[in-house]
Formats: C-alpha cells, sequence, structure tokens
C-alpha cells in the first residue's frame, strides 16, 4: 500500500500523535491533580477539583496505553532499549501512577479529615512524579542515552537513574510539569466556580509565565549549548553542537512549532481569569502540542540517539518493525482511531458542565 520509507514517516508521527493526545487529556488530570492541595481549601473546594476530571480520568489514560503498545509494535528495538535504560525511571512512574486510581476511588470511602488528606497528597504526587520524570526522559532523549548494542543486538545501559537527573534534564522536567499544570488550571476554570476558579486562575497565569521562561530557556541552550545529533552522508550518526537546529534551517515551516509553544504559554498566562476560560484552554492545549511537536521536529529522524557510540543511535529508519506490521497496524488505526474520537468527544460532551460547592453538597454518595 505505502513505500516502507512512507510507512516509517507515518508511524513517527501517528506515535508523536498519540503523545499529544495524551498530553491534551490525562494532562489536564495531572495538572489539576498537582493543583489541588493548593487551589482547595475545606474538603468541599477538594471535591469539586477531584470530581472536575473524576468524570474522564480513566478514559484519558487510554491515550497512554495505546501509544505504549504502539511504541513496542511499530519500534520494538526503542521500546526495548528504553525500559532497560530507564528502567529504575519507569518504575517510579508506575509506582506513582498507581496512587491515581486508587486515590480517586478510596478518597471519599472514610468521612475522616486525615484519611482524604492522605489520598489528597496520593493524587498530588501521582501526577506530579509523572509529569516531571517524562520532561526528564525527554531532556536526556535529546542529550543522547549511553547505550550500545553487542554483536548480538543486546542493548548495554552504561547510565545510572542519578545521571539522569542532570541540570538539563530537571529544566525539561519542569517545562513539562510548567505546562500541564498551566492546563490543569485552564481545565479548572472551565469546570469549577467560586473561589476554586479564581485560585486556578492565578495558577494558570504564574504557571503559564513560568512555562514561558522555561521554555525559552531550554530552546536557547538547545540552539547554543547543547551537543545534538545529525546523520551523515554515510548513513551513520555524529554529534555536534547545535546540530538539533538542523531541521528548521531544513524545513522552516517546523518553527510553528516553538512558536505555537511559546504563544500558547503567553495566551494561557494572559487569557487566565476570563469568563468563559475556553480561550484560555485552548491557549494552554495549544502550548502542549507545540512544545511536543518541537521536541519530535529538532530531533527527527532520531528517536533514542547514542551517547555511547553514535552509531548505535535508533532512528526512524533503524528501529521501525517490518513493513507488513506497519501496515497491518496502519488499518487497525484507520478503524479504531475515529470511533476512539467519536466516543471519547461523546463522552466530554455528555460531561460537560461546570462542578460547583451545591453540586457536591447535593451529593455525598454517588460523586467522589
Amino acid at each position: 500500500m505505502f513505500d516502507y520509507t512512507v510507512l516509517q514517516v507515518i508511524w513517527w508521527a501517528l506515535i508523536g500523535t498519540l503523545l499529544i493526545g495524551f498530553a491534551l487529556t490525562d494532562g489536564f488530570d495531572m495538572g489539576a491533580c498537582v493543583l489541588l492541595p493548593f487551589v482547595a481549601r475545606n474538603d468541599t473546594e477538594r471535591r469539586v477539583v477531584v470530581n472536575a476530571v473524576g468524570a474522564t480520568w480513566e478514559g484519558n489514560q487510554v491515550w497512554f496505553v495505546t501509544a505504549g503498545g504502539a511504541t513496542f509494535a511499530a519500534w520494538p528495538r526503542v521500546y526495548a532499549t528504553a525500559f532497560s535504560g530507564f528502567y529504575i525511571a519507569l518504575l517510579l512512574v508506575l509506582f506513582a501512577l498507581f496512587f491515581r486510581p486508587v486515590g480517586f476511588d478510596y478518597r471519599g470511602k472514610i468521612a475522616d479529615p486525615r484519611w482524604r488528606g492522605f489520598w489528597d497528597w496520593a493524587l498530588f504526587g501521582g501526577s506530579l512524579v509523572p509529569a516531571l520524570v517524562f520532561g526528564v526522559a525527554f531532556g536526556n532523549l535529546l542529550q543522547g542515552v549511553p547505550f550500545e548494542f553487542d554483536a548480538d543486538l543486546r542493548s548495554t545501559y552504561t547510565g545510572s537513574f542519578f545521571a539522569l537527573l542532570n541540570p538539563f534534564a530537571l529544566l525539561c522536567g519542569l517545562v513539562s510539569l510548567s505546562m500541564l499544570v498551566t492546563h490543569g488550571a485552564a481545565l479548572l476554570q472551565l469546570k469549577t466556580d467560586g473561589a476554586v476558579r479564581a485560585r486556578a486562575a492565578r495558577a494558570q497565569r504564574w504557571a503559564g509565565l513560568i512555562g514561558l521562561v522555561l521554555f525559552a530557556l531550554a530552546g536557547v541552550w538547545v540552539a547554543t549549548a547543547l551537543p545534538g545529533f545529525r546523520m551523515q552522508a554515510n548513513g551513520n550518526a555524529v554529534a555536534a553542537a547545535g546540530a538539533w537546529m538542523d531541521n528548521y534551517a531544513r524545513w522552516p515551516a517546523m518553527l510553528i512549532a516553538p512558536v505555537l509553544g511559546l504563544l500558547g504559554l503567553a495566551g494561557a498566562a494572559a487569557l487566565s481569569g476570563r469568563h468563559s476560560g475556553a480561550a484560555g484552554f485552548l491557549s494552554s492545549g495549544g502550548a502542549l502540542i507545540g512544545i511536543i511537536l518541537t521536541a519530535g521536529f529538532s530531533m527527527f529522524p532520531f528517536i533514542m540517539p547514542s551517547s555511547t557510540d553514535t552509531v548505535h543511535s535508533l532512528t526512524v529508519w533503524n528501529s521501525t518493525s517490518s513493513a507488513l506490521t506497519l501496515e497491518i497496524m496502519l488499518f487497525a488505526v484507520i478503524v479504531f482511531l475515529p470511533l476512539i474520537l467519536v466516543y471519547t468527544s461523546w463522552v466530554y460532551k455528555v460531561m460537560f458542565g461546570r462542578v460547583t460547592n451545591r453540586v457536591i453538597e447535593a451529593d455525598q454518595h454517588t460523586l467522589y
């Protein structure tokens, strides 16, 4: 149906789309839960925040699961290398995510302030850790990951967990956290009212401004000081300062991604506190799309460059499954992705509406 090279690029774009879908949906869940201890001052207000995302958070995680499955099927070598190299970090994310479903379901089981306070902080930690670690992971990908393959194509990771926590990676982690907090605050403005909405507006303003500064700082770092990777004419990779800027010179249209990221964060900060909140939410969503596309456009065709031996770097061209596998999966995507989008849109339409103190106080049993 398609040339193999075209299929490889299509699947690079599809996996990027799944990551963006995850950030846009489950991202506001995480951002709202990170804000939970700060925008809600009593149990009723905390229930308002929890129920603002409570109707959709489980469905939103479908994007994360699907992205993981697509990576396993389309980029098996990347999946295996990443899980062996980032093993401790991924376990940390997994254990943190355990607290989210338990926190949502168990928080309201006992009307005890200490019980509910514990689960409030569990939801906070279970959302903050993944938001931070995902950004740290991308920061390490941009720097190159210390791995190499032996003669049997078994990968050996030569780094450590604490080596992942380097200054540039932590900066990327803070960019990730700030953009998700901005998105979560924007959702709370759409879904709540009163004091919670006012505090969320202030959080959106500050998170947007902080994210704007951090994203710009990361961009300057990448352009001027961070060694990147580029492909040579012989097909091998080489590390070089400023190499991550090559694609923008080759395809200037890609500059729309960082511009969208910067304008989205600036718009989210400027639009915080407006009456409807829809413009701020769309702006924060645009920022998410722009920031993720910036990372993808900068690294293309690299997926997981090797800082130990650049020849062993994993790219779109050497890491994908067979053409038959990609074609079969593409047919599945053509059939099922529209269905997912339709039922997701329907759920959001049905569940749309503000969660207020009055709604919470009138329903002490079926709501979280």
